[in-house]
């Protein structure tokens, strides 16, 4: 048994696919079906149910891939911590970021990053956060910039910053007047949200369980773009995050955004990691980089 067939069983558990999973491990289909045969004969167990359609793990297969993927994961680790020993800044960092957060943030940091760390290599990944979780734990993906709550005893953090919400409405809408409202004053008012699995989607429940706010019926977004468009055809009123807002993102004419007094909604920001990463030392200085966003853009201070 060795790391390239244990390779060969993820790829094959995660695809469940002959085909696929011998592509995505850059060899032949024969090669990689022959050696999982050998796998399964030098274990003396069926680790694939194979049929004419589709490929299933057995329940013994199931484990072994499990088994075999934290194998990897310290495998690489292994690697990682040798390469970094050597060169500190050198190597890869797979990141996560999810949706609603990562086309808005990465603007604002990446050259910092890129300046910082010439020599890393940053592999990005954007997914809801039940996605970055789970890939967090599977060893896919080294840190993840994340929203609070998260709640898992196997991950460590760095906080990076709390992010102000606005309200946005229609041009000419009645508190497009105003240039800064109550929370409270939502009660009773109708948002558009995004759909089931974005923490955006959460986070802005939550302001409507506070303000009293409802959502609206019919109608969940898939993205924060849609959102917007949504807000400026018309249809209804919505929340958005101030980096989505903020210079270098394009301001539109059929939409007002409007800030809120006091102790504004927000949403807390952090990086998190494994706690047994090799690269503990290194994130943390990777997470300096990626707190290092210009306040105007995180409280909304854009020219209202």
């Amino acid at each position: 048994m060795n790391l390239r067939d244990l390779r060969y069983l993820v790829a094959l558990a995660d695809l469940r696919h002959f085909g696929r999973a011998a592509e995505a491990c850059f060899v032949s289909q024969p090669t990689l079906s022959t050696q999982i045969k050998k796998l399964e004969e030098e274990l003396d167990v069926t680790l694939i149910e194979r049929t004419s359609r589709h490929v299933m793990l057995t329940d013994v297969g199931r484990d072994i891939a499990d088994r075999a993927r934290a194998v990897l994961r310290e495998a690489d680790q292994i690697r990682e911590l040798a390469k970094r020993t050597r060169d500190p800044e050198a190597g890869s960092v797979r990141l996560g970021l999810f949706p609603t957060l990562g086309p808005y943030l990465l603007p604002h940091v990446i050259p910092r990053v890129r300046k910082r760390f010439p020599k890393l290599t940053l592999l990005l990944t954007e997914d809801k956060t039940e996605e970055l979780l789970r890939s967090l734990r599977d060893g896919r993906l080294d840190a993840a910039v994340m929203a609070w709550p998260v709640n898992d005893a196997q991950l460590t953090h760095v906080d990076l910053f709390e992010e102000e919400f606005l309200l946005a409405v229609p041009a000419g809408h009645p508190l497009g007047k105003r240039k800064r409202i109550d929370a409270s004053e939502l009660s009773n008012r109708e948002l558009l949200l995004l759909e089931d699995g974005h923490c955006l989607r959460e986070q802005a429940l939550d302001v409507c369980q506070m303000a009293g706010a409802i959502e609206t019926r019919g109608f969940r977004a898939t993205s924060l773009e849609t959102l917007r468009a949504m807000v400026a055809a018309g249809v209804g009123i919505t929340l958005l995050p101030a980096l989505a807002v903020a210079p270098p993102v394009a301001r539109s004419e059929l939409l007002q955004l409007v800030r809120f007094s006091g102790q504004a909604p927000h949403r807390r920001i952090a990086l998190f990691w494994r706690r047994s990463s090799a690269l503990s030392p290194f994130l943390e200085q990777l997470a300096s980089e990626l707190a290092a966003v210009p306040k105007t853009a995180l409280t909304a201070r854009i020219g209202s």
